[in-house]
């Protein structure tokens, strides 16, 4: 397994942040680490890079533990942080440069600060300041950095927060291309991400993994399943009622008569039942597609 955590807990003061974490990805995975703002993804991360301690468990990055080797676990990782920290006033092929000195690459930095200029799509931009570039552009610059070592596991964390649409689609390109011969984890709060980029999706919501699916097939069925339904009576129907069938999520009034309805199931033969024995008509009931939004928030509210 590239990375291993199991029974990951971490506290800021008498605050929990992460609670009995599990996860495990293999060679290979672009995994999507989703959830909402504060539910613990960025400290995940930090603690798979040994720049934030942890307080019980144990976090393993191909097979050595963070904890007894941070310095071979850091050399292992590509760490792009959510606030991409570049030097502006540095060119950018002189900033690469300077982050292949940091690793100690010695002769091979030229080659591979050129290899990673044509990958991430900067040979046109590499004359100019970092400060000059557009926000998409840096994203490449930071990418590049990340990708200095050659890393077995890349770690991305909102690596396309306020891209306009034609960065966006460049970077997800990028990382989609950069991500087949590597590990990618890349934490998001963005569904679109998910479908675009990875693989596999893991979701945390306040400290917590909530689900985890190891193939995008099941939340595409999940979408095309029939849990939302548009609903319609002859006569008005009690909305207090309605949301005591079983089953039932949530339902929404449109008017007396018509309404939206979320289950965790097919509950058509119970809405029509509902129906006559209310001495009502069911006029229409129509299947809506449940979204990764739908999902997302059902599991994180």
């Amino acid at each position: 397994m590239s990375i291993e955590i199991t029974n990951l807990s971490k506290s800021y003061g008498n605050q929990p942040v992460l609670r009995d974490v599990n996860v495990s990805i293999g060679e290979g995975e672009v995994v999507g680490f989703l959830g909402p703002n504060g539910a613990g993804k960025t400290t995940t991360m930090k603690i798979l890079t040994g720049a934030v301690p942890y307080d019980e468990g144990a976090v393993k990055v191909c097979g050595l533990e963070v904890k007894e080797h941070t310095l071979k676990t850091s050399a292992l990782i590509g760490y792009l942080p959510e606030q991409n920290p570049l030097y502006t006033d540095m060119y950018v092929k002189e900033y690469l440069l300077f982050v292949a000195d940091a690793y100690k690459l010695g002769k091979e930095k030229k080659q591979r600060v050129e290899k990673l200029i044509g990958m991430v799509g900067l040979t046109a931009e590499c004359g100019k300041k970092i400060g000059q570039l557009s926000k998409g552009y840096r994203q490449r610059v930071g990418l590049a950095q990340a990708l200095m070592p050659d890393p077995k596991v890349l770690i991305l964390d909102e690596p396309t927060t306020g891209l306009d649409p034609n960065q966006l689609v460049e970077i997800r390109d990028l990382i989609r291309e950069v991500g087949r011969e590597r590990t990618v984890l890349l934490s998001t709060h963005i569904m679109q991400e998910i479908k675009a980029i990875c693989n596999r999706v893991v979701i945390i919501s306040k400290g917590e993994i909530v689900a985890d699916y190891p193939d995008l097939s099941e939340i595409n069925a999940i979408e095309k399943g029939c849990f939302r339904f548009e609903v319609e009576f002859l006569e008005s129907a009690d909305m207090e009622e309605i949301r005591k069938l079983p089953n039932m999520l949530a339902a929404t009034a449109l008017s007396n008569r018509h309404f939206l309805l979320v289950a965790d199931k097919d509950i058509r033969s119970e809405v029509f039942d509902f129906a006559v024995g209310n001495n009502n008509k069911l006029l229409m009931i129509k299947p809506q597609e449940k979204t990764i939004e739908d999902i997302f928030r059902q599991l994180t509210n």
